[in-house]
């Protein structure tokens, strides 16, 4: 009797996410909104570290996953009066837009996780309005564009960049992905304003992917992954009873080799949080980098 209300109850929930997942992608496919993305190469992790720390990070970053730095600037990258130093971390697996603040940073920013570049602000911020996202810092111009931040359903928030001078960058060699904890009550709501904004797809809802994934190995969650040109997304769908350093991630990174980038990240002034695991198919780790960033980091298990 107990193995068949279990039996019962498994189908039960496959039914209920197999609906929701079938009511989201038609919500995206019935959507006319505009493609406002370019490419992953050009989304950015925004990396908020103190002054003193930056040069440390981005030897220890750049030391882990090669690539190079562009020229840092002293600059003002918000609405109102501050002064950061910035530049740009371009790796083969991802890259990170770093903050050195030496006034204190205006809300809401050091809240938001990544920077997208679209081909129109105003476009792409009315796009995220019909998708379900609020505006949280109107558009305002910096330096070299213009920019604002939005805010997902669950909490998440993006900036969204535009620049007066077209970039060029080159592909990375591996997509990261961009880690988000959502509650079960929001992650409909995320994932359905997800896909409508970026066209995206679902790649995969697992629903009970292995604990082990956020350091509950006795456990099973769901998980979501989605891809669009914006880079990937995998969704955590949690009760936040999540141990340290879970939740504290904000990307993935895909290496070829895991032990010999965690070998370099330690080499350089990182910690390991988190030793490797393996699980759905990859082996994967936690890092913390010199000024706190903390970041995971997976290779792909021979199969």
């Amino acid at each position: 009797m107990i193995r068949k209300r279990h039996l019962i109850e498994i189908l039960l929930i496959s039914s209920l996410l197999t609906t929701a997942s079938a009511a989201i992608a038609r919500d995206q496919s019935e959507s006319a909104s505009p493609e406002v993305g370019v490419g992953a190469q050009y989304d950015t992790t925004h990396v908020y570290v103190a002054p003193e720390d930056v040069d440390k990070f981005v030897a220890s970053f750049l030391s882990t996953f090669g690539g190079q730095s562009t020229k840092q600037v002293i600059a003002t990258v918000t609405p109102t009066p501050s002064s950061t130093t910035s530049q740009l971390l371009q790796t083969p697996v991802g890259t990170v837009s770093l903050f050195g603040f030496k006034t204190p940073i205006p809300y809401p920013f050091g809240a938001e996780r990544t920077g997208c570049l679209v081909t129109d602000l105003d476009e792409a911020i009315k796009v995220a309005k019909d998708s379900g996202a609020a505006v949280l810092v109107a558009p305002f111009s910096d330096p070299i564009g213009r920019d604002a931040v939005i805010q997902w359903p669950g909490g998440v928030n993006m900036q969204l960049y535009w620049h007066t001078t077209k970039p060029s960058y080159a592909a990375f060699e591996t997509i990261p992905e961009n880690r988000v904890y959502v509650s079960p009550e929001r992650v409909n709501a995320f994932t359905r304003g997800i896909l409508r904004f970026s066209h995206g797809k679902v790649v995969s809802d697992d629903a009970h992917a292995a604990g082990v994934e956020i350091g509950r190995a006795r456990d099973t969650f769901r998980r979501i992954r989605i891809e669009s040109v914006f880079g990937k997304t995998t969704v955590f769908v949690t009760d936040g009873h999540l141990p340290y350093p879970y939740g504290r991630e904000l990307t993935g990174y895909e290496v070829k080799d895991l032990q010999e980038t965690l070998a370099k990240a330690k080499a350089s002034g990182a910690s390991v949080l988190v030793d490797p695991y393996t699980s759905n198919g990859r082996a994967a780790a936690m890092v913390q980098f010199p000024g706190g960033y903390i970041a995971e980091i997976h290779a792909a298990v021979p199969k």
